[in-house]
């Protein structure tokens, strides 16, 4: 049977793993399954691209998602390419199928009452570890940096006198970060914990311009655990999580949830658009626009609340 000759080629040639010969299996199975009911006499090898669109129209009927649909299309098109290379059939009826648009989830993001809550009503360890995990939380919300970007940050990063963070983001792109007055002196305080509790190993901005030998990578890293190295992701990931578990319920609560919850709180706040894709480091505009469908989404919530003919 071809479509056994197929599984072969991709067992043997191609070194797939059970699991995906499986899913390959099931998924042309389903498709013959689908044609033989419209056409008994209709076979692999006579199947046209109409056909295909039908069976994906019905799929999306039955309720499957764009990225499952898109998944069996994906059979299907490795399948006639092998079909092709075998000189079994002349035209491959999978080059004129475009597969259902995947639907982009929106941001998950805090609403500015909870970010209050968790900055200002949620008690934190009166120790290094408390300051420096509600200094990592602010960070986040002040600036919506990325994990990579603050777990990089160093103390030659950020200038003072000049209220700018210095980050390094994808590509090793650089780009400026303003802060106000509320986040200088929540970093203040941490630098002043900080270097009490570590002194030698994580050394103020300050400081460090008055040094004259080197100093390793990781003892300018802005933020550290409590031997002095710099946080590692993971770390940070749990931290953030655990927090945010004290004031919200979503079902996902990583750091860029915060980085959500800034560019969505700088937009409810009148700031353009153009001006949010710089802060986040976007390359593209249109990866900052989900993020007006995030709050168009919030205000559809509070009109159909709200109105009494909603």
């Amino acid at each position: 049977m071809m479509t056994d000759s197929f599984l072969d080629y991709l067992r043997f040639e191609k070194n797939y793993s059970e699991k995906t010969i499986v899913s390959y299996g099931i998924d042309l199975t389903k498709f013959e399954e689908y044609f033989k009911g419209k056409d008994e006499d209709v076979d692999f090898t006579t199947v046209d691209a109409d056909l295909v669109r039908g069976w994906v129209m019905n799929l999306m009927e039955n309720g499957y998602t764009s990225a499952s649909v898109n998944r069996k299309l994906s059979s299907l098109r490795s399948f006639y390419r092998f079909l092709l290379k075998k000189g079994v059939i002349e035209e491959d009826p999978m080059l004129k199928i475009i597969g259902p648009k995947n639907k982009k989830p929106l941001p998950v993001f805090l609403k500015e009452r909870e970010m209050d809550r968790l900055l200002d009503d949620v008690p934190f360890k009166e120790d290094f570890t408390g300051c420096r995990d509600r200094m990592v939380l602010e960070m986040f919300y002040a600036t919506g940096m990325r994990l990579s970007e603050l777990i990089g940050l160093n103390d030659v990063d950020v200038d003072f006198s000049a209220f700018l963070i210095k980050v390094t983001g994808k590509r090793n792109k650089q780009r400026l970060i303003p802060f106000g007055e509320e986040l200088r002196r929540a970093m203040s305080v941490y630098l002043k914990i900080r270097n009490e509790v570590l002194p030698g190993k994580a050394e103020a901005f300050f400081v460090l311009k008055k040094r004259k030998e080197a100093v390793p990578d990781r003892e300018k890293a802005f933020f550290v655990k409590q031997d002095g190295k710099r946080l590692y992701p993971m770390k940070v990931y749990n931290l953030v999580k655990r927090n945010l578990s004290k004031v919200v319920s979503l079902k996902k609560r990583s750091p860029h949830v915060l980085r959500h919850t800034f560019a969505t709180a700088m937009l409810n706040n009148e700031a353009e658009l153009g001006a949010v894709k710089e802060l986040l480091g976007h390359s593209s505009l249109t990866t900052t626009e989900i993020y007006t469908h995030t709050t168009f989404e919030e205000l559809k919530k509070v009109y159909e609340q709200a109105h009494p003919r909603a």
